[in-house]
């Protein structure tokens, strides 16, 4: 198989697909890899790496399109890169087309077959979405707690506090790897932590946290009344393929105190936070009714090594099962199919934008 790994172009974004040592792999396989000049170079990984593992360095994203027919790559096509894809093609990266009905539109007039990372399941799992969750939700406590600072415009306060003061309060909606990972840590800095979750397991494993986490079911009443005394809500509600749910109204964020933060993991399936829009590193906050939103759609590319080592080794064996002359017909890969031959075929992506 020939298979393209090019440059990523959304703004900072700093991931490669995959690192020089799995790009070895699937030569070693008898796959030819070609890799656009400095895609690794934000993470850590110089051409040369590349050229040391075998893989062919081409100089621009129009000569590696043009090279390969398997592109793997870490964030969703943007518009300059439309005009590079073709029918031949087959697409593996992040694509989040529920939220993205342009995208999922220009895939389809191409009439190639676009893999999803996020909805490529196993045993009921997530397993190349699950470590950017992970990643996410960590960044999102680390985030938050910045932007409470005052000189962010934030309530001045210490998210975990300390003797003699109040304890931060962090509101978590979902108890995924995103919603998880950020409960844990802010539990673990001290903050007082509310989670709101589905599911007696997905509760008590909050539950579990420690003892300054409580694990509620989600209710709008309950949300609301948590919210108005929040210093920073976390949104990490996901369903596989479709558009994240909305559980906050505008009229909850005009409830919560001012100086408050919303970092809402959910904005790459469209947000759970109705004041929710889509923002990138190079400007990725907003006020909404005095409170501070970090809605950034590539969040784990603020730490491109961490994430692209945690994302390479998760990849690399569903590119080798992809890369095989009848890799489409893996039934681990199957999942990952959301569009094909001109259709929608995913059936949660289908829905969220009205058809196949």
């Amino acid at each position: 198989m020939l298979i393209g790994i090019p440059k990523e172009i959304k703004p900072l974004e700093g991931r490669v697909a995959l690192t020089p040592a799995a790009i070895g792999e699937l030569i070693d396989a008898g796959h030819e890899l070609f890799v656009q000049a400095d895609a690794g170079t934000a993470s850590g990984y110089a051409d040369e790496l590349y050229q040391s593992a075998g893989a062919t360095i081409l100089p621009d994203a129009a000569t590696l399109y043009t090279r390969a027919r398997l592109i793997v790559k870490v964030k969703e096509p943007i518009a300059p890169e439309f005009p590079l894809l073709r029918r031949e093609h087959m697409l593996f990266s992040f694509l989040h087309l529920a939220a993205n009905p342009e995208l999922a539109r220009a895939l389809q007039a191409k009439r190639l077959t676009a893999l999803a990372f996020e909805t490529v399941e196993h045993d009921g799992k997530l397993p190349l979405l699950a470590p950017m969750s992970e990643i996410a939700g960590k960044l999102a406590v680390q985030i938050g707690a910045t932007l409470l600072h005052a000189p962010h415009g934030g309530r001045g306060i210490l998210l975990g506090g300390l003797a003699a003061t109040e304890r931060g309060r962090v509101v978590v909606l979902g108890a995924g790897e995103a919603g998880g990972a950020a409960a844990a840590l802010a539990a673990a800095l001290g903050a007082e932590v509310t989670v709101f979750a589905r599911g007696r397991d997905s509760l008590a494993r909050m539950h579990a946290l420690g003892p300054n986490v409580t694990a509620l079911g989600s209710t709008r009443a309950a949300i609301a009344q948590a919210l108005a005394g929040a210093d920073l809500l976390i949104g990490a509600v996901l369903i596989p393929g479709a558009r994240a749910p909305r559980l906050v109204s505008a009229g909850m964020v005009q409830d919560m105190q001012d100086g408050a933060v919303i970092v809402d993991i959910s904005v790459d399936q469209g947000g759970c936070v109705e004041t929710t829009r889509p923002t990138d590193y190079s400007n990725p906050t907003y006020v909404v009714h005095g409170v501070t939103h970090f809605a950034v759609t590539n969040m784990p590319g603020g730490v491109p090594r961490t994430a692209t080592q945690a994302l390479s080794a998760a990849l690399l064996p569903y590119v080798q099962r992809l890369a095989r002359a009848d890799g489409l017909h893996d039934p681990l890969l199957r999942g990952g199919v959301n569009v094909q031959d001109g259709k929608l075929a995913h059936p949660a992506v289908a829905e969220a934008l009205g058809g196949a």
